[in-house]
């Protein structure tokens, strides 16, 4: 049976037939709880550098100077770049198990990266939970970071290459929404574990990251690998099984065969890398790799989940208010996910994107200006109840401007919009970027927090202005485009199509060829 032809910005898209089957559903699911360990992480370093009795074993000079040293400064709180840079330590690594991911989903498959993933991460946190030293704690985190890094590499792959075209964005938006369960799990869990009397509760948070683990792990046995990726490894019997069974049909000739055809024009490029940094042909395709996740983490959103117990306890909250204050937001996100999960193929990425950065930049100038009100530039006094709450409600209104934006967006766009023949490289670029902002945002975030006060919001709302003109001019809409097909929205954008590089010699017919082929 022969593609359908669906019709999307006047432009003709073949797609397939198939539905989001059970089973499709299943195995995007268990994927995406790569996601849930990564927002674990996240939610669980706020806490667990704030908790007295981990910093008096594995930090205790700077416990010692935290409980001696009386700041009246409001904005100069909790300001040690070297548990700072403990907690950035999980990021690094991430960062660097990123850019190893390539090689590996080629050679082994998403589905075995996946695996080997949750085995590093189990094994961090087995080892972070019981450490008796620094090293042993160090060491932990650090496998902690391989398992996040690999994971957010194949993650998005996998679910993109597995879902139907016309609910790829429903799907992978599970990515997203994964991290922010993890989130919100690691504030409960630090809530919890704060009331266990003798000290040891961060114990049982950092083993509780066995759990997530754990279902990848042995998750990732009951899932097929990808088409895609059994393809491009030789195993085609088994990829046009697959196929049909996360189809829901017989008939997958039409798919398989495009499928098949780009499997073969992406084995020509034999350096991956060099295509993509100094080939020419992808240069929209890494543009976007390296800004999205760049502006993804300079929209302040990791400082605000990593930091938000310091935060609301910075800005007058007790420690236990601080923590539900960050339950409460754990929750924001959450539901506010739902939002992008019901929408992003209907109204389309763009529109997300747009509306929830416009939200982001109104509820980030708000909080500045209250806490301006409140501190001053001195940063002395108190905060009363009533401007902490309304803190509390525009921080809220923040995430969950985020939690339908950039939050799924900056993982849905990256891995939709690459083609086969450099995909999992350029998901090794967003990943190595992402991460890398993330650990440096949040080594600079409280020394910025220090010297720019209550600018700092304005700063990071400037950021999200910046980011929604480049996104209203320059993103493409991709909603219900087939991967194989995405290549047409970059030849028809006003701008990019100035940089897509094809032969002048070639044919029509032949164009369209290389045209089919380049788009998977």
């Amino acid at each position: 049976m022969p593609g359908a032809v669906i019709v999307h910005h006047h432009t003709r898209y073949k797609t397939y037939p198939g539905e989001v089957t059970g089973f499709v559903f299943f195995c995007c699911l268990i994927a995406s709880v790569g996601g849930c360990i990564f927002g674990y992480d996240i939610g669980l370093t706020a806490g667990l550098t704030s908790t007295e009795s981990f910093l008096a074993m594995f930090f205790p000079v700077i416990f010692e100077q935290q409980q001696e040293r009386v700041i009246t400064n409001q904005y100069c709180k909790f300001d040690s770049q070297v548990l700072t840079l403990f907690g950035s330590s999980l990021f690094l690594s991430a960062m660097v198990a990123g850019i190893f991911a390539s090689p590996m989903s080629r050679a082994f498959g998403r589905k075995w990266t996946l695996f080997v993933a949750a085995v590093a991460y189990l094994i961090g946190a087995i080892l972070g939970a019981i450490s008796f030293n620094f090293i042993v704690l160090l060491t932990g985190r650090l496998l902690l970071g391989v398992g996040v890094g690999l994971c957010i590499h194949a993650s998005p792959l996998y679910i993109s290459e597995m879902a139907p075209a016309q609910q790829r964005g429903m799907l992978n938006i599970l990515f997203q929404l994964m991290i922010t369960v993890g989130i919100l799990s690691a504030s409960l869990t630090t809530y919890w574990t704060s009331k266990i009397a003798g000290g040891w509760g961060w114990r049982v948070g950092l083993a509780f990251g066995t759990v997530p683990a754990a279902v990848i792990a042995l998750g990732s046995l009951a899932i097929p690998d990808t088409p895609v990726s059994l393809i491009a490894r030789g195993e085609g019997e088994a990829a046009r099984a697959t196929l049909a069974k996360i189809r829901g049909v017989d008939d997958v000739r039409a798919e398989f065969e495009d499928l098949t055809t780009a499997s073969e024009e992406s084995k020509a490029v034999a350096h991956p890398w060099r295509e993509l940094f100094f080939g020419g042909r992808y240069k929209p395709q890494l543009a976007f790799a390296v800004l999205i996740p760049f502006f993804q983490q300079l929209t302040g959103i990791n400082v605000i989940m990593f930091y938000a117990p310091v935060l609301f306890k910075t800005v007058g909250f007790r420690q236990d208010a601080s923590l539900v204050s960050s339950v409460i937001t754990g929750l924001v996100n959450v539901f506010s996910t739902f939002v992008a999960v019901m929408t992003a193929d209907k109204v389309g990425r763009r529109a997300l994107f747009l509306q929830g950065g416009t939200q982001m930049i109104i509820s980030q100038i708000l909080v500045g200006t209250f806490i301006g009100l409140q501190f001053g530039v001195s940063g002395t006094g108190a905060m009363s109840e009533q401007y902490a709450m309304c803190i509390v409600l525009f921080v809220c209104v923040y995430v969950a401007g985020f939690a339908w934006s950039w939050g799924p967006m900056g993982w849905l766009i990256p891995s939709e919009v690459y083609p086969l023949a450099v995909r999992s490289a350029a998901q090794s670029v967003t990943v190595a970027v992402n991460m890398f902002f993330t650990a440096f945002i949040s080594q600079i975030f409280l020394t910025l927090l220090c010297h720019l006060r209550f600018g700092l919001f304005y700063f990071f709302g400037a950021w999200v202005l910046l980011m929604t003109v480049f996104i209203a001019t320059l993103l493409p809409e991709t909603k219900c485009v087939p991967l194989e097909e995405v290549a047409h929205v970059w030849r028809k954008h006003w701008f990019w199509r100035k940089f897509i590089v094809d032969s002048p010699d070639r044919g029509g017919a032949e164009m369209r060829k290389r045209i089919a082929l380049e788009m998977s």
